[in-house]
């Protein structure tokens, strides 16, 4: 593998006309296929394998041309105070609006409130249901301005009026603390190499592999029905790793020019080390976001398969890209140590990096690694209780999907959902659809009637609309509204009540009974997610268990390194709880409301952070296994590692929070809730298990971190991700350099 690396790394620096001629080309062919590509349509939300899904699909066979999926408006009407809606003045206003918004050409059919007994008890609130043809990432413009026209007339008129629904549904937007996290990025590099040039080239090889990988999800939205939330996760990981992985070669090759090799050589061989741990990272962070592929949910596998392709992306211009614009930046990038006077400070008394120990001043992660593995057991317990703690709020986690009631009170869908829920109760907002397929019962309508009034004898209903049967009187549709809000438990605990009676009708009259909706899918897609967790835990982490056995050449760190996961995500999620569920912190995350936390967030982010903590772990330990093999002792070689490594593995987890932090601004709950749980995750991983756990541990184990059963050794295959024959070979051609380093070099053959 290093072999490999380091010959394509020298002749991309040697070729770099040619390289980057191919990635422009590449850039410009994506962004023309964005630009002339159609506008994605709906990005269809199914869960195969469902009951709910089994009913929608029922209904688009048995109820033709009902429009199942298209999009609905409700406008909600409230009374000026003192007054109803059953005023005649009110109720003109209400009737000319219907008017209005039946002549719409997408309008498949409105319901008059007064004809459909949708008026509140107290007649202060009423609404119209609005129904069309296409769904509501199809919608025209006009349609939509002729809907909020209609509703702002009615308010001119002297009525508040709200529209709730996916009518009015808007593409998320990031916000400008995105741009405030690329900033951060680009000051943490400069801090980092000292130099705008050095500083630049890890965040446009980045922005170049984003802008493929988006432009490309973008080209092909329209025909995958890809949802607008897939690019922005794509473009959230792509940035992050992107500039992660550009990050540890042009560091890399800045140690590689203070050895005093030649600029060629140095990329060679920055290509060949660090980027051997970049391949296997990028591995790990591809394996975890297509195996979201096992939860069997097309809208997840989408975003997975989006996401592992921009990560790859990054990788192969990380390989490519980066060696080819440091052929073109020359002398501009600077060995690494001379960047002291660039910034108008001296680092005289910094060794470099191969300067041997009991000389000068050590840096920080030296100092900071010698103390580790002085006090592992102390440093070890500290940290395991510290994340102990932070992920205990993950005990009370709650999961469900978004709906208008967790929509900013800004918000006209939140306002309808709030109106709504005040005249006719918190359950309104989600109604459950009763599917009663009666085609094998000899007695349809009886068996319609009997689902009806089991349904009306179960706690927490408050109201049961008639069976309302299809054309050939086969199957019936039973509109049910519970007492509870739609997210909550109780409501819940209802609908799996009403599928346990439909089995009692089923086997009484052979009619089957579903349960569809709104409500009863987000149920259905957290039980299914619930379910998926471990085959998809023991999939992904089984993978990159045997993947970083093959990279370290052990057993203990690999294990250690699946453990310290365990932690780091655990705690993220508990830090997820504390704010997105108890609303600890949530006014300075802009969270406006607090519920339940989003079903897809855990398995979601056992895959991301997953895939991001082995960077870190490959990034950190090969440097040490480096050093290992190159005869050092164990203790010796975390030290070794954390020299060459902690500044730029801190650097780069600093850049990844800031990036994911960045997408916290967003107006979708789903990329704020993402976001947020990525950037504390990282924060744990790096901060606390990575870099204090990981070289605890190692203190701990000693040589055994290193035992890997003989019988295993020679069948795993040789990937040379250490100094391999591109060392061998030209440390034979290459003059001692002092005492001992024939020693070093015959340690090494040895080994």
């Amino acid at each position: 593998m290093a072999t490999f690396l380091y010959k394509l790394g020298r002749l991309a620096f040697r070729r770099r006309h040619f390289v980057a001629l191919i990635w422009v080309a590449l850039l410009t062919l994506a962004g023309v296929g964005a630009a002339s590509a159609p506008p994605a349509g709906n990005s269809s939300f199914s869960i195969p394998g469902t009951e709910a899904q089994k009913a929608f699909d029922l209904l688009e066979q048995r109820f033709p041309g009902a429009s199942a999926d298209g999009a609905t408006a409700r406008v909600v009407f409230k009374a000026p105070a003192g007054e109803t809606m059953t005023d005649a003045g009110n109720k003109a206003t209400v009737e000319k609006t219907v008017d209005e918004l039946a002549d719409g050409s997408e309008v498949a059919s409105v319901a008059d409130p007064y004809t459909g007994n949708a008026v509140s008890e107290d007649g202060t609130i009423a609404y119209a249901s609005v129904k069309y043809d296409v769904s509501g990432m199809e919608l025209e413009e006009s349609t939509k301005d002729a809907l909020e026209d209609a509703a702002q007339q009615a308010r001119d008129a002297g009525l508040t009026v709200e529209i709730g629904g996916d009518a009015l549904q808007a593409v998320p937007e990031t916000g400008a603390t995105e741009v405030i996290g690329i900033a951060v990025a680009a000051v943490v590099l400069v801090i980092t190499f000292g130099s705008l040039v050095s500083a630049g080239l890890p965040l446009l090889t980045a922005l170049i592999g984003v802008g493929i990988g988006v432009s490309s999800i973008t080209a092909l939205a329209s025909a995958l029905e890809l949802g607008s939330t897939t690019s922005i996760l794509a473009m959230m990981i792509g940035l992050a790793v992107g500039i992660d992985y550009a990050l540890f070669i042009v560091s890399r090759y800045r140690a590689e020019l203070a050895e005093g090799r030649e600029r060629e050589e140095a990329a060679g061989r920055a290509v060949g080390t660090a980027g051997s741990a970049v391949v296997f990272a990028g591995l790990t962070v591809v394996i975890a976001l297509v195996g979201l592929a096992v939860v069997n949910i097309p809208m997840l596998t989408k975003m997975g398969i989006a996401a592992a392709g921009t990560v790859a992306i990054a990788v192969l211009i990380a390989l490519t890209m980066i060696p080819a614009l440091l052929g073109y930046a020359g002398r501009r990038v600077k060995p690494a140590g001379a960047k002291g006077k660039r910034l108008g400070r001296s680092r005289k008394g910094e060794p470099k990096p191969d300067r041997p120990a009991g000389q000068p001043k050590a840096n920080l992660g030296t100092r900071w690694a010698s103390f580790v593995v002085r006090r592992p057991l102390a440093v070890l317990l500290l940290g395991v209780i510290g994340l102990g703690a932070a992920a205990v709020p993950a005990a009370s986690l709650e999961l469900g999907l978004p709906d208008d009631g967790s929509q900013p009170t800004s918000t006209t869908q939140r306002r309808a959902y709030d109106l709504l829920s005040e005249g006719f109760g918190p359950g309104f907002n989600g109604p459950l659809m009763v599917v009663v397929d009666a085609k094998g019962s000899d007695a349809p309508k009886d068996a319609f009637t009997d689902v009806e009034q089991r349904i009306k004898g179960l706690d927490g209903v408050v109201a049961v609309a008639p069976p309302a049967p299809n054309k050939g009187g086969d199957t019936a549709t039973i509109t049910v509204v519970p007492d509870s809000k739609p997210s909550s438990v109780q409501t819940e605990d209802l609908v799996h009540a009403i599928r346990d009676a439909g089995g009692d009708v089923e086997a009484k009259t052979g009619a089957e009974t579903l349960v569809t909706g709104a409500t009863a899918m987000n149920i259905d897609v957290s039980q299914k997610l619930n379910d998926a967790l471990v085959p998809y835990l023991v999939l992904v982490v089984g993978l990159a268990f045997l993947l970083l056995i093959v990279v370290f050449r052990s057993i203990l760190v690999p294990l250690k390194a699946a453990l310290g996961f365990l932690l780091s995500v655990m705690a993220a999620l508990g830090a997820v709880v504390a704010v997105f569920q108890w609303g600890w912190l949530s006014g300075l995350m802009g969270v406006e409301e607090t519920g339940p936390v989003m079903s897809m967030m855990p398995i979601f982010m056992v895959g991301v952070v997953f895939g991001l903590a082995m960077d870190y772990e490959v990034f950190l330990v090969t440097r040490m296994r480096e050093a290992y093999v190159h005869g050092e002792k164990p203790n010796q070689a975390v030290v070794t590692g954390f020299k060459h490594g902690a500044r730029v593995v801190t650097a780069a987890a600093v850049i990844m929070m800031a990036v994911f932090a960045g997408f916290i601004g967003s107006s979708e709950s789903m990329v704020k809730m993402i976001g947020f749980g990525l950037a504390i995750a990282v924060f744990f991983d790096a901060f606390v298990v990575r870099m204090a756990i990981v070289p605890a541990v190692l203190a701990l184990l000693g040589k055994k971190a290193w035992w890997l059963p003989k019988w295993l050794d020679r069948a795993l295959p040789n990937v040379d991700v250490e100094r391999g024959p591109a060392h061998r070979r030209r440390a034979r051609h290459r003059p001692r350099r002092g005492p001992g380093a024939g020693a070093h070099l015959t340690r090494h053959r040895r080994l």
